[in-house]
């Protein structure tokens, strides 16, 4: 009897001597935990760096596939913390809402009412596009109709966790149409418009130099803060859909179009960090039946991809004719390919950067509002039935 209570003692002093340390062990778990994130994020983006030559959207997509390779080895089991890919959120709704360029497309004159109207039908084709992987493909709804949706790839696949989408679908689906369009957009533009039309890469960015547009680089940064914060507060008092990134967005493009301030969107270096983080954060959720599945909706998503482009090119054409617009400026306007692909590849043609980034920012800017409202619609329609 006093063995048992002298060990009962014993383990109590023991338990007591453990909980009286754990919280340093805990503490020290917890910084290798987080530890290990700036590691990683430094090897994808060495990735993104090495996969410049060979991948379009290299920055997200090599981290993806880095991911992607350590999931499924088993290497690791853990996943980008909810509060790091919600400051990327926040971070991408200010680049997206820079995109927006209103100015540019009130200048247009009367050539603003044929954009329009491609806008709108391009963003009834993206959506058809998502109801037919839902049917056929029996995608889930949410990750349907963001995989499909046109341009701004890294932003659309950033709010997938908040709308309870599949991030890996929608990914796939996502970076197959970058992959086409970017494969295929150079040799365009170098046919329609001139012989000695450069051949961009797809999301080159200079990451040595500053990390915000503006040639102030603190304040920038202050600013980018402060409206990433304020953005996201607001968009959650008044319940807007996935709000870290549509607050931002919406705040910046008041403020861009205002003119009242700007030079905060990230760029450089800080864009390719929030490429990366989003990259790897899709890429660790892969799992051996995951990717069979995928695997699976392959032939269908090249298929409405495929269909979804040359529609898009017809509406390019239509353009060109009715809003006096060169066809050159028209298809890199209307093309479903990320944002970041086609401006590099405007940049570097000579073509109209501020009409094409305004007509690729408003569509996406309409899409991000619409999609997260056609999602909820329809799991209200569902439960109703």
């Amino acid at each position: 009897m006093c063995g048992v209570l002298y060990c009962e003692d014993v383990g109590r002093a023991v338990r007591g001597d453990g909980l009286a340390s754990a919280s340093p062990v805990r503490s020290l778990a917890a910084w290798r935990r987080w530890a290990i994130w700036p590691a990683l994020i430094a090897a994808g983006f060495a990735a993104g760096e090495l996969a410049e030559p060979v991948l379009p959207a290299p920055h997200l997509l090599a981290p993806l596939l880095a991911g992607l390779a350590l999931a499924l080895t088993g290497l690791t089991t853990r996943q980008v913390p909810r509060a790091v890919t919600q400051v990327c959120q926040a971070a991408f709704g200010v680049l997206v809402g820079g995109y927006l360029d209103a100015h540019s497309l009130f200048q247009t004159g009367p050539g603003l009412i044929p954009l329009a109207v491609v806008t709108v039908v391009t963003i009834l084709l993206s959506l058809g596009g998502g109801a037919v992987m839902t049917r056929v493909g029996h995608v889930d709804r949410a990750s349907a109709m963001l995989g499909m949706v046109a341009g701004g790839s890294a932003a659309v696949v950033s709010t997938a966790r908040e709308m309870d989408a599949d991030g890996r679908v929608v990914a796939v689906l996502q970076y197959l149409r970058v992959a086409m369009v970017a494969g295929t957009a150079p040799v365009l533009a170098h046919w329609l418009l001139t012989p000695g039309a450069m051949w961009p890469l797809a999301d080159a960015d200079h990451e040595i130099g500053p990390v915000v547009t503006g040639g102030h680089q603190g304040l920038g940064l202050v600013l980018l803060a402060l409206v990433a914060l304020a953005g996201t507060l607001v968009a959650r008092a008044v319940r807007l859909p996935s709000p870290a990134l549509l607050g931002p967005m919406l705040l910046t493009a008041a403020l861009t179009a205002s003119g009242a301030v700007g030079g905060f969107a990230p760029t450089g270096a800080l864009r390719t960090v929030l490429f990366t983080i989003i990259g790897l954060d899709i890429g660790l959720r892969f799992t051996r039946s995951a990717l069979a599945h995928i695997g699976r909706l392959l032939p269908l998503a090249a298929l409405c991809t495929l269909v979804l482009s040359g529609a898009c090119g017809i509406l390019a054409w239509l353009l060109a004719r009715f809003a006096d617009i060169p066809i050159s400026d028209a298809y890199l306007a209307t093309t479903p390919g990320g944002i970041n692909a086609v401006l590099g590849i405007a940049v570097a043609s000579n073509a109209d950067v501020p009409l094409i980034s305004g007509v690729q920012g408003l569509r996406l800017v309409m899409m991000l509002l619409l999609v997260p409202l056609l999602v909820r619609f329809g799991r209200w329609s569902s439960t109703a039935r």
